[in-house]
């Protein structure tokens, strides 16, 4: 059974003061806190317990033994590059990537989820980083704390970005108990790693050689067509043809900056011990997006495969969290009435994530039989538990993919006649998902451009490179 929840009514706040708050101290700690560590860039298989044997991360490792992974975690998609903006629009508001608030659109602040969590009895805080974060849903936590992890000065120096806010958030659980607060806590951690440029403290880059790297399966020099945003940022992270040395070394600073998160959890997690509220703690451990890391000739976020962009990793434990795993479908955008449920909190109308504790519960096995995502108008996808189709309009090209076979997507079915009512079946389906969620971009288009391209032979960035963060 999930932990049982009370109803309380909403309340002012003022500073750690309660204003009109009539449930008593003993009904408030009924309640679950809730610490959600939200990290950036990354991957589903972005910790050793979650399939990544040459990873080190015991902490994080924990969380999967003592919880549950949800193992088909996406976010919908991005009309831009930086997919990391829309991602965590979709987490604070609930709404499906073509109805989140723009940056000039007016939006209720009240509709956001640190303000429906706080209406319910929580003190909500956050620290994370500068860009692509949603300013107007952070700016609604009673504490945000943004941190410039990309500025020149000592104190901003990324490689310590880590402990910098795990430091911030010992404090604050620290001053909790200085303070006798009696409200429970909703903690966003929302660091800005393993994003590029991948620097983590000095001991955690000695753990991993990059010539001990293994290199996926899925690795080639050179994506096989244009996917419709091939010299993106991101992609310009390597040189082309992209070479195995190069592509090791990358590997390496990543897992390097995921063993420096691990290490700092790690810290936060004892912290929650010390100070006797581990047991009522949920944690909840995701991505805002996935990442290409060398598979299809690829670097970045913008695809649609499964080691690409959209899929990322969800582990929830504990009390009343069961154990084990659930390939349910689910988005990130199903966080949104999740965290509600567990707060006991009122879920405002425009909600589309969909609550996964009736799958915690043991009520449902899933929430929805198929799922679709998207980038920009040039890429389309829709997975069921077992198929997955991709649709490049702009340079029509057509990828169908047995996941249960070819978990690497590796062997195109597309063009076998075999597999032609499949997909056929799986094309109505995305279509019929777009039409659901407001997506009305065409899947086919008048004059589609030649799907073969050439990669630029100058002006491509190494991974060593001063790159400005922008996505």
């Amino acid at each position: 059974m999930i932990y049982k929840l009370v109803n309380i009514k909403a309340v002012a706040f003022t500073g750690l003061s309660l204003i009109g708050y009539n449930a008593t101290e003993a009904q408030i700690h009924k309640l679950p806190n809730i610490l959600h560590i939200h990290a950036d860039d990354h991957r589903p298989d972005g910790l050793h317990a979650l399939g990544n044997p040459m990873l080190h991360t015991p902490n994080l490792d924990s969380l999967v033994v003592r919880g549950i992974t949800f193992t088909h975690c996406y976010t919908m998609g991005s009309m831009i590059g930086a997919v990391c903006t829309p991602s965590r629009t979709m987490l604070l508001t609930g709404r499906s990537w073509m109805r989140i608030p723009g940056a000039s659109d007016a939006a209720d602040p009240s509709t956001f989820l640190p303000r429906i969590i706080e209406a319910a009895g929580y003190q909500t805080w956050h620290t994370g980083k500068k860009s692509n974060g949603f300013p107007a849903g952070l700016q609604e936590f009673e504490t945000s704390i943004i941190d410039d992890a990309n500025g020149q000065a000592p104190e901003n120096d990324r490689a310590h970005c880590c402990q910098r806010m795990a430091d911030r958030t010992i404090g604050f659980l620290k001053s909790r108990t200085a303070s006798h607060e009696a409200r429970p806590f909703y903690i966003y951690l929302a660091p800005p790693v393993p994003h590029d440029p991948r620097s983590a403290e000095p001991q955690f880059h000695k753990l991993y050689d990059p010539a001990k790297i293994s290199l996926s399966p899925a690795f080639m020099p050179q994506h096989p067509f244009d996917n419709g945003d091939m010299t993106v940022r991101d992609e310009q992270l390597a040189t082309w043809p992209r070479t195995p040395e190069d592509t090791k070394q990358q590997n390496a600073d990543y897992y390097s900056c995921i063993t420096g998160l691990d290490y700092h959890v790690g810290r936060i997690l004892a912290e929650l011990k010390a100070s006797g509220q581990w047991k009522n703690t949920i944690i909840i451990f995701s991505g805002d997006n996935g990442l290409s890391l060398g598979e299809h000739g690829l670097f970045g976020k913008q695809n649609l495969y499964e080691s690409g962009g959209m899929q990322v990793p969800l582990v929830i434990a504990g009390p009343g969290i069961p154990k084990g795993r659930s390939e349910a479908l689910v988005y990130l955008m199903d966080l949104f009435p999740t965290i509600a449920e567990f707060a006991d909190a009122k879920i405002p109308a425009g909600v589309e994530g969909k609550s996964i504790v009736p799958i915690l519960t043991g009520k449902k096995k899933k929430v929805r039989n198929v799922l679709y995502t998207g980038y920009r108008d040039c890429q389309r996808s829709i997975l069921d538990d077992r198929w997955k189709l991709i649709r490049y309009p702009l340079v029509d090209r057509t990828q169908l993919f047995d996941l249960s076979a070819d978990p690497q997507e590796l062997n195109n079915l597309a063009g076998k006649p075999k597999f032609n009512a499949k997909l056929k079946e799986m094309t109505v389906l995305l279509k019929k998902e777009m039409a659901s969620y407001a997506d009305t971009f065409p899947l086919t288009v008048a004059n589609p451009k030649p799907a073969e391209w050439t990669p630029p032979t100058s002006g491509s960035q190494s991974s060593k490179a001063n790159i400005e963060v922008k996505q």
